[in-house]
């Protein structure tokens, strides 16, 4: 939106052509998503807390969580209004890729949505049932995988990159390429929902994972940085760093609200959205191994589910003491200030390995 303003502006004043610099907008879509969130965010505190949308705590949970029943939850709709607002005025609209990403996102959202307003409104603890929670988030994420692999222009936009190998790029067909996206997109979605289960906990592995993204973005979208790092060339994924910027400016403001002890929960309007927005991003860029282990906390935590679920069906036993593996650590005698910050350490030392495929090859 704003592009196109300073685009009609620099006719006359060459000045306003320096906002043609993706660089400049993913800026400034930081800086905007971020004001957005603290300008709107305590009034939608106050708004979610006079309409006692408060969150339920496990009974079987950390007796220390019995203190959060009743704070504020959907605080994940502050980020999205951040993500979306800012995107539209600082990205190229025009850009087909801005699209996929904001409706894939908006999606996952409104799915959370109905998911969060049936718990906390209607009280009723299972929200939207499980078949219908994953048919909602299959049709999207196929629909969207089906979407990117018709309108792919270049090869590369269909290939599986294999990271630290600079020549290994598999082909892929409609069925695996449909078949990974919709793994990756709905994968990443309900991996961070499961993350997303202490103050701080989901927000700063999603910011640091969206910027790492950003870099992908850009270089992915640039024709000499690509050819010169072996990145596969994606014609207009540059513009999804503005989008990722964004993400990064929404999750830090929202993080001032969610720190311990948090004011207010993301919920699954914030965490289906926000892991749907970082899986479309990578299928785009083509970094999806890449984002697998970027975001190595997120599949810890899904990993610790299943083997929880499938060792007690099994065995009538449990590895963890408590599923997802944060819990676990927390009964082990970990506060959860702990927890929390070991985890971003983790994940930022993940998104450095994953930084460091961009050259090492």
């Amino acid at each position: 939106m704003l592009l196109e303003l300073a685009g009609w502006l620099a006719q006359d004043i060459r000045g306003f052509n320096v906002f043609n610099y993706i660089t400049l907008r993913a800026v400034m879509a930081t800086l905007t998503a971020l004001a957005i969130s603290f300008l709107v965010g305590p009034a939608l505190i106050r708004k979610l807390t006079e309409c006692k949308v408060g969150q339920a705590v496990r009974d079987d949970g950390p007796q220390t969580h019995l203190v959060k029943a009743g704070t504020p939850t959907m605080g994940g709709a502050l980020i999205l209004i951040a993500i979306a607002v800012s995107t539209l005025l600082w990205a190229d609209l025009s850009n087909r890729f801005i699209w996929v990403v904001l409706i894939t996102t908006l999606g996952f959202g409104v799915i959370g949505l109905i998911d969060d307003w049936r718990k906390v409104v209607y009280r009723n603890p299972k929200g939207l049932s499980a078949r219908a929670k994953y048919f909602w988030q299959s049709l999207i994420g196929a629909g969207v995988a089906i979407y990117l692999f018709q309108t792919a222009t270049t090869p590369a936009e269909t290939q599986l990159i294999v990271p630290f190998f600079k020549h290994l790029m598999l082909p892929l067909g409609v069925v695996s390429f449909v078949v990974l996206t919709y793994f990756v997109i709905v994968g990443t979605s309900n991996a961070v929902n499961l993350t997303d289960g202490l103050d701080g906990l989901a927000i700063m592995p999603t910011v640091m994972v969206a910027s790492a993204l950003a870099v992908f973005a850009y270089v992915a979208g640039h024709l000499y940085f690509s050819k010169y790092l072996g990145v596969p060339y994606v014609p207009g994924a540059g513009e999804l760093a503005v989008f990722c910027a964004a993400i990064g400016g929404a999750g830090l403001g929202f993080l001032w609200f969610n720190a311990y002890p948090a004011e207010v929960f993301m919920g699954d309007v914030g965490a289906l959205a926000l892991g749907a927005a970082l899986g479309t991003v990578a299928v785009i860029v083509r970094q999806e191994i890449v984002l697998f282990i970027m975001g190595g906390v997120f599949v810890m935590e899904t990993i610790s589910v299943m083997l929880q679920v499938a060792s007690f069906k099994l065995t009538g036993k449990r590895i963890f003491r408590m599923a997802p593996l944060h819990h676990h650590y927390e009964l082990k005698g970990w506060k959860e200030t702990q927890v929390v910050v070991r985890f971003w350490i983790i994940t930022m030392m993940l998104v450095l390995v994953g930084l460091s495929t961009l050259k090492l090859r």
